[in-house]
């Protein structure tokens, strides 16, 4: 009946925003990933992944589409309530989709379904400073936030495409404005995608939330990957920073453990994986 009371007693209690933050403050990594459904939920937290994504990257990866502008609401919330059927000790991160948070009122009633119905236990949203009154709404009404810097998937179509964001001095000032306002707004964690290592470096160095990166250099809080990506299940090319964690492993198990210790270890990502 109180299974969090259960949890307690587990070898690895399960992972919240108090424990990602120790985490933070004492330099342990935080290795973060996607997953879609109730088994490889089960996998990434058995071996040991602190943050489970269920990110609107499922619109390219299980949906075929191009872009995650398709992905609703509804299939958010579907993917969430199966990953959360598999997880234990993953603190369970779920994205706000398209046009689903353009308003402060819109954006707490999809935030609600997606913690009531999927058991999510933090939305993420992507953009800057404009998002600011709807994190601030959020987190008034004790919604954890994540937001989302740097490379935003769902704005493709306005920025021209799937491009590495923070080169010119200028964009990098002002993704560090942004974070730090949405900081003081409520978000509790910043996810950074697609900026330079420098660009990272500073605004993890900047903030006292925990800072996540996909493409965004070794010096950030943690690293996330798309699970597919991770096990070298992606057809075709893959972006710069992806590892096939799969290459050297002789189960999805194993090539899941080893992620999880590169990025505790710092040895992921190397400088291949970088942009500058």
């Amino acid at each position: 009946m109180y299974t969090q009371l259960e949890q307690r007693d587990m070898d690895s209690p399960p992972v919240n925003i108090s424990t990602l933050r120790g985490m933070k403050d004492e330099g342990e990594p935080i290795a973060c990933i996607t997953a879609y459904d109730a088994s490889f939920a089960r996998l990434v937290d058995d071996a040991g992944i602190d943050v489970v994504l269920v990110g609107d990257s499922l619109g390219m990866v299980i949906q075929g589409h191009d872009t995650t502008v398709p992905v609703t609401v509804e299939d958010i919330v579907y993917h969430t309530r199966c990953v959360a059927r598999g997880i234990r000790r993953a603190f369970l991160v779920a994205d706000m989709p398209f046009m689903s948070y353009t308003m402060p009122e819109q954006a707490l009633d999809n935030a609600v379904r997606l913690m009531q119905e999927g058991g999510a236990m933090m939305v993420k949203l992507e953009g800057a400073k404009g998002q600011v009154a709807v994190v601030e709404f959020l987190a008034r009404h004790d919604i954890p936030v994540c937001a989302h810097l740097g490379l935003t998937p769902q704005s493709v179509h306005k920025i021209g495409g799937f491009r590495v964001q923070g080169r010119e001095q200028s964009v990098a000032d002002k993704m560090l404005a942004d974070a730090k306002a949405l900081q003081e707004a409520g978000a509790d964690i910043v996810l950074l995608e697609c900026v330079p290592n420098e660009v990272g470096q500073v605004i993890t160095q900047s903030l006292d939330v925990p800072v996540i990166g996909i493409g965004a250099g070794p010096d950030v809080d943690g690293q996330i990957l798309v699970l597919y990506d991770a096990l070298g299940l992606t057809p075709g090319r893959t972006p710069r920073f992806v590892k096939n964690f799969m290459a050297e492993a002789n189960s999805a198990r194993a090539g899941l453990e080893a992620y999880v210790r590169a990025v505790k270890d710092h040895t992921y990502p190397a400088k291949e994986h970088c942009f500058s």
